[in-house]
Protein backbone atom coordinates (compact mmCIF):
# COMPACT_ATOMS: atom_id res chain seq x y z
CA UNK A 1 0.00 0.00 0.00
CA UNK A 2 1.43 3.52 -1.19
CA UNK A 3 1.49 5.72 1.82
CA UNK A 4 0.26 9.16 0.69
CA UNK A 5 2.12 12.50 1.69
CA UNK A 6 -0.60 14.15 3.52
CA UNK A 7 -0.58 10.94 5.87
CA UNK A 8 2.25 12.46 7.72
CA UNK A 9 1.00 15.47 9.79
CA UNK A 10 4.76 17.05 9.45
CA UNK A 11 5.18 16.69 6.12
CA UNK A 12 4.70 19.61 3.82
CA UNK A 13 2.32 19.01 0.98
CA UNK A 14 0.00 22.09 0.82
CA UNK A 15 1.59 25.63 -1.05
CA UNK A 16 0.33 28.83 0.82
CA UNK A 17 -2.80 29.16 -1.21
CA UNK A 18 -3.77 25.96 -0.14
CA UNK A 19 -3.25 26.09 3.34
CA UNK A 20 -4.93 30.03 3.50
CA UNK A 21 -8.02 28.70 2.23
CA UNK A 22 -7.67 25.68 4.73
CA UNK A 23 -7.36 28.06 7.81
CA UNK A 24 -9.73 30.44 6.41
CA UNK A 25 -7.53 33.49 6.08
CA UNK A 26 -5.49 35.32 3.26
CA UNK A 27 -2.09 34.04 2.32
CA UNK A 28 -0.47 37.48 3.24
CA UNK A 29 -1.32 36.77 6.56
CA UNK A 30 0.17 33.36 6.90
CA UNK A 31 3.22 35.56 5.59
CA UNK A 32 2.70 38.07 8.46
CA UNK A 33 2.63 34.86 10.74
CA UNK A 34 6.19 33.69 9.07
CA UNK A 35 7.74 36.73 9.22
CA UNK A 36 6.60 37.04 13.21
CA UNK A 37 7.97 33.71 14.27
CA UNK A 38 4.58 31.81 14.63
CA UNK A 39 5.02 29.82 12.44
CA UNK A 40 7.77 27.81 10.09
CA UNK A 41 6.65 26.11 7.18
CA UNK A 42 8.94 23.94 4.72
CA UNK A 43 10.78 24.60 1.65
CA UNK A 44 10.93 22.98 -1.34
CA UNK A 45 14.11 22.47 -3.23
CA UNK A 46 13.02 26.35 -5.37
CA UNK A 47 12.31 27.77 -1.86
CA UNK A 48 7.76 27.21 -2.33
CA UNK A 49 6.82 27.46 1.23
CA UNK A 50 5.07 24.20 1.67
CA UNK A 51 3.08 23.68 4.77
CA UNK A 52 2.04 20.53 6.55
CA UNK A 53 -1.22 19.31 8.61
CA UNK A 54 0.29 20.71 11.76
CA UNK A 55 1.09 24.11 9.73
CA UNK A 56 -2.42 24.31 9.46
CA UNK A 57 -3.10 22.91 13.16
CA UNK A 58 -1.24 25.63 14.51
CA UNK A 59 -2.69 28.29 12.04
CA UNK A 60 -5.96 27.17 13.94
CA UNK A 61 -5.14 27.68 17.36
CA UNK A 62 -3.19 30.79 16.33
CA UNK A 63 -6.37 32.11 14.25
CA UNK A 64 -8.30 30.83 18.02
CA UNK A 65 -5.78 32.94 20.47
CA UNK A 66 -6.05 36.44 18.06
CA UNK A 67 -10.15 35.49 18.65
CA UNK A 68 -9.31 35.39 22.04
CA UNK A 69 -8.14 38.86 21.69
CA UNK A 70 -3.88 38.23 21.89
CA UNK A 71 -1.65 39.77 19.78
CA UNK A 72 1.43 38.34 18.18
CA UNK A 73 3.82 39.08 20.82
CA UNK A 74 1.50 37.49 23.04
CA UNK A 75 0.54 34.49 20.36
CA UNK A 76 4.35 33.64 20.26
CA UNK A 77 4.83 33.57 24.21
CA UNK A 78 1.43 31.31 24.52
CA UNK A 79 2.86 29.07 22.02
CA UNK A 80 6.87 29.27 23.32
CA UNK A 81 5.32 28.36 27.02
CA UNK A 82 3.40 25.45 25.23
CA UNK A 83 6.39 23.91 23.82
CA UNK A 84 8.32 24.91 27.11
CA UNK A 85 5.30 22.52 28.54
CA UNK A 86 5.78 19.96 26.14
CA UNK A 87 9.26 19.46 26.54
CA UNK A 88 9.29 19.06 30.62
CA UNK A 89 6.24 16.79 29.99
CA UNK A 90 8.52 14.38 28.24
CA UNK A 91 11.25 15.07 30.19
CA UNK A 92 9.20 14.43 33.38
CA UNK A 93 8.00 11.08 31.93
CA UNK A 94 11.45 9.89 30.91
CA UNK A 95 12.43 10.00 34.21
CA UNK A 96 9.86 8.82 35.94
CA UNK A 97 10.16 5.84 33.91
CA UNK A 98 14.11 5.93 34.62
CA UNK A 99 13.30 5.97 38.55
CA UNK A 100 10.85 3.13 38.42
CA UNK A 101 13.33 1.14 36.68
CA UNK A 102 16.10 2.14 39.46
CA UNK A 103 13.13 1.07 42.15
CA UNK A 104 13.19 -2.14 40.90
CA UNK A 105 16.59 -2.72 40.14
CA UNK A 106 17.78 -1.50 43.81
CA UNK A 107 19.55 -3.55 46.20
CA UNK A 108 17.14 -5.05 49.35
CA UNK A 109 19.87 -4.03 52.23
CA UNK A 110 16.99 -2.39 54.47
CA UNK A 111 18.94 0.54 55.00
CA UNK A 112 18.15 3.72 52.65
CA UNK A 113 21.50 5.19 50.86
CA UNK A 114 21.49 9.20 52.05
CA UNK A 115 22.97 11.88 49.89
CA UNK A 116 25.86 13.75 51.26
CA UNK A 117 26.27 17.59 50.65
CA UNK A 118 27.42 17.90 47.14
CA UNK A 119 25.17 14.87 45.81
CA UNK A 120 27.82 12.20 46.97
CA UNK A 121 25.99 9.04 48.18
CA UNK A 122 27.05 7.45 51.39
CA UNK A 123 28.85 4.22 50.64
CA UNK A 124 26.78 1.43 51.28
CA UNK A 125 26.99 -0.59 54.86
CA UNK A 126 29.06 -3.06 55.20
CA UNK A 127 28.92 -6.05 56.73
CA UNK A 128 30.84 -7.71 59.54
Amino acid sequence: MVNPGWADPDRGVFSISVAAELAGLHPQTLRIYEREGLLDPARSAGGTRRYSRSDIDRLAEICALTAGGLNLAGIRRVLQLQEETRQLQAELARLRELADGRATAAPATGKPRTRRAGGAQDPPARSH
